[in-house]
Order: structure tokens, then C-alpha cells, then sequence
């Protein structure tokens, strides 16, 4: 499973005490980074025109304080990207700034369409030229070709038309908009920093600003902000919410709310939900680091079997399923991870880890903690297996390589050489949230069964 996309937005409507809009949505972007790790950028409005900067790359190697610095203004928004459509490539990295009717318009998207050909057939017997390979510029080339000047009734029109996932933040010369679609796939956040209003993926944006969280965006809501301060208005409309489970389970930052569940909390829940489900006797509870962390920690209350650090991650290594080729990701394992072996030899041991995709790197992981000295395996998984791929902005392989689409849980252990594995049950991962009714989540890349 790779990352979608992070997004954020600010609004400054103070004009006599000018904020520094650009550092603070790249510190915002610092705190979204797990969202996407290939390129980044910053939109920025002044009130009478709009820049953007953006490239390849991480934030901290996109901007710099002399490109911040060119970017005055009292509006931004940034964008940081993994490609879940489109190639990696500069004309992919968002935001992206385009006109339309009314003047010139700025957006960042996080999300996938699903009725991506069928926009392009339209757009392409109208004219229209795409420069990437991104539904995001479907979306931005639609507010071009539509004759409304105001831009939320354009942006009424246009959303109409978008079958999918898509959380925006929108950037007029005097607005800021931030919208969801109609099922809420994809997070979005509005916060308050002074006078100022913000839009952001996560709610970690909010804590790293000192900033105030004031609500979830609704499901097909759209928020705008200006000088007049801040309206919502129900412009599409929702039969169901369809929250992507996997924000919880993996995606989201443990210090992030989404709909005002804390995500490390929900975490520890499925551990403890796990333990009931697959109890087994052994010496010490030891997390896949970080992802596996707070549900180690749920997992060790709930059986009484002591926590304990088993594996040491190399902080300055990323994610090892971003590395595209199957060998660097076997190596990536060896050069994240390594085992304590004075902790781990002659014990029984629990691992927990958040999801098995392509069963390559807990395999690896498994075979590390035994050549360590651990007597016993057990793969403990606090999620179900994903046998489904997902449309939605998750980049996701095709359904021929996720592992559990393909083979049963006997084999999936007998191939990882565990001496047991237990996932947590869809019943059991939907029953956890104490805020979020069951029927509120999509759980397709579980059980198939997909929203639209």
C-alpha cells in the first residue's frame, strides 16, 4: 500500500497583520510528509494575483527560506504528492494553477475518479489540452471549461460531474474552498489559527501550528473562506458515508483526529480487539516499527503478555514498499530494521504489524526476529486480509499481487514461515470506534464490496 496525497490551505483575512503564509503551510506540509513523499508545492494568493513553486521531491528539499520568501501573500495552499494516478513526474506535482471564466484559480487534490476515461472523452471534444496524466487536471480543466464565473457555482457544477474520491482545497485570487465528495473517502479538516482559517488532510498540521481544530469537512460539503470569514453549504448530495477505513489502520498520523476519533487510540483498540480474537501463549509482545506500535501496545494489555522492543528502525529510511524494484524492497527490510537479539532469543514472540500487502517484508521481518534467537513466531495482523484493490487514491498493486486475494491463511503462514498468524476480522476492525458507525466506513479493499 502506498500513500495518496496530503493537502492544506490557509487563510490570512487580515491584511494590516500579514502571517507568513508560505512557512506556515510548509511546516503544515512537514506534518503531512507520510502522505506522499514525491513531490511537493505551495500556492500562495496576494489578492490580486497567485504563485506557485513546486518540484519533485520531499518538502525540505523543495523549499528552501529564499523560495518561501518569494512567495509572499495572505492565502496558500500546498500539496504533497504520491502518485496513486499519473507518473512521477513535474507536471504531475500539484498545486496546480490554471484560469477559468472568473480569473485564475489554484487546486490541490487528494482522491481518485472513477470515471476518469469518460471525463477525458469530454474534455477532448472540447479542445482541451492535459499536460499531465492526472484526474486532478481533469478536475482543474472541467472549472476551465465551465462558463460560470463565480467559482462556487462553478465548483457546484463541476463536482456534479466527479464520480470517486476527491477532497480539494481550492485558491481564488480573494478564496479559499475546501469540499468533499459525496461518500467523505478522504479526510479534510477545517482549523483556526487566530483569525485565520485552515483547511488540512490531518489534524496533525493543526497541533504542529498551534492551531485550534474546529471540525470534519461533511460529506459533499464545501467550505469557503474569505474576508467575510468562513460558510459551509451541502452542495452534493450524500446517501452514505463511505470513510476509508485504512486512514486508521495505517495511512494517518497517530496524532491525527479523523471525525473525532484519535487515530493512535483506534489503533490500540484493534490490538486489544486482536488479542481476543487470536490468543496464543508467548514470552513478549514486539511491534513491526512504528506501524505496528500502538496496536502492540493494545495487544500486550489485553493478553497481560509483557511489551517489549525487539526491532530498532533506522529513522533515516523510508518506507521500504516505496523502493519500485522487488530486490531493493527485500533489502530495505535489512537496512530498517534490526533485531535485538538479547531481547528476542529463546522467546516466544508476538509480532504485530498493521496489514500484510504483498507478504514480502514481513517475511523478511520474520526471518530476522528468528535468526535473532526467537523460539517462536506469531504474526498477530490488526487489520483483515486485503484482497481488493483500491480506486479511491490509495496506490494499491493489482489484485493478481495482493497476497491474501491469492492464497489462503494456512498458506500465507506456511510461505511467511510463521508458527502462527492471526488477522483481525472486518467485524471486528468496524465494531472498535467509539464515534464512527460501522455502516460509515469502506472497507472494499477487505470484502470487495465498493461504494461506487
Amino acid at each position: 500500500m502506498r500513500e495518496e496525497c496530503g493537502v492544506f490551505g490557509i487563510f490570512n483575512p487580515e491584511a494590516s497583520m500579514p502571517l507568513e503564509v508560505a512557512k506556515l503551510t510548509y511546516l503544515a506540509l512537514y506534518a503531512l510528509q507520510h502522505r506522499g513523499q514525491e513531490s511537493a508545492g505551495i500556492a500562495v494568493s496576494d489578492g490580486e494575483k497567485l504563485l506557485v513553486y513546486k518540484d519533485l521531491g520531499l518538502v525540505g528539499e523543495v523549499f528552501n527560506e529564499e523560495r518561501l520568501r518569494s512567495l509572499p501573500g495572505n492565502c496558500a495552499i500546498g500539496h504533497v504528492r504520491y502518485s496513486t494516478t499519473g507518473a512521477n513526474t513535474w507536471e504531475n506535482s500539484q498545486p496546480l494553477l490554471k484560469n477559468y471564466r472568473g480569473g485564475a484559480f489554484s487546486l490541490a487534490h487528494n482522491g481518485n475518479l472513477v470515471n476518469q476515461a469518460e471525463l477525458k472523452a469530454r474534455l477532448k471534444e472540447e479542445g482541451i489540452k492535459s499536460y499531465s496524466s492526472t484526474d486532478s487536471e481533469l478536475i482543474s480543466n472541467l472549472i476551465k471549461v465551465t462558463p460560470e464565473e463565480n467559482i462556487e457555482e462553478n465548483l457546484k457544477i463541476v463536482t456534479a460531474q466527479l464520480k470517486g474520491a476527491f477532497s480539494l482545497v481550492v485558491m481564488t485570487v480573494d478564496k479559499l474552498i475546501g469540499l468533499k465528495d459525496p461518500f467523505a473517502f478522504r479526510p479534510l479538516a477545517l482549523g483556526r489559527l487566530g483569525n485565520s482559517y485552515l483547511l488540512s488532510s490531518e489534524t496533525c498540521a493543526f497541533n504542529l501550528l498551534g492551531a485550534e481544530f474546529i471540525r470534519e469537512v461533511e460529506a459533499g460539503e464545501m467550505i469557503v473562506i474569505d474576508r467575510e470569514g468562513e460558510r459551509a453549504t451541502k452542495i452534493l448530495p450524500s446517501e452514505r458515508k463511505a470513510i476509508c477505513i485504512f486512514e486508521f489502520v495505517y495511512f494517518a498520523r497517530p496524532d491525527s483526529k479523523i471525525y473525532g476519533e484519535n487515530v493512535a487510540l483506534t489503533r490500540q483498540r484493534m490490538g486489544r480487539r486482536l488479542a481476543q480474537e487470536h490468543p496464543v501463549s508467548a514470552d513478549i509482545v514486539v511491534p513491526v516499527p512504528d506501524s505496528g506500535i500502538s496496536a502492540a501496545l493494545g495487544y500486550a494489555a489485553q493478553s497481560g503478555i509483557p511489551y517489549g522492543e525487539g526491532l530498532i528502525k533506522n529513522r533515516y529510511i523510508g518506507r521500504t514498499f516505496i523502493q519500485p524494484e522487488q530486490l531493493i524492497r527485500d533489502l530495505g527490510v535489512k537496512i530498517k530494521l534490526s533485531p535485538l537479539s538479547e531481547i528476542l532469543e529463546g522467546k516466544r514472540v508476538i509480532l504485530v504489524d498493521d496489514s500484510i500487502v504483498r507478504g514480502t517484508t514481513i517475511r523478511q521481518i520474520v526471518k530476522l526476529v528468528k535468526e535473532a534467537g526467537a523460539r517462536e513466531v506469531h504474526v498477530r495482523i490488526s487489520s483483515p486480509p486485503v484482497r481488493w484493490p483500491c480506486f479511491y487514491g490509495i496506490d494499491t498493486p493489482h489484485r493478481e499481487h495482493l497476497w491474501a486475494a491469492q492464497h489462503r491463511i494456512a498458506e500465507i503462514k506456511e510461505w511467511i514461515e510463521a508458527d502462527s498468524l492471526g488477522y483481525l476480522s472486518i467485524e471486528g476492525l468496524s465494531s472498535i470506534f467509539a464515534k464512527i458507525p460501522a455502516d460509515d466506513f469502506c472497507l472494499a479493499c477487505f470484502n470487495g464490496e465498493y461504494p461506487v
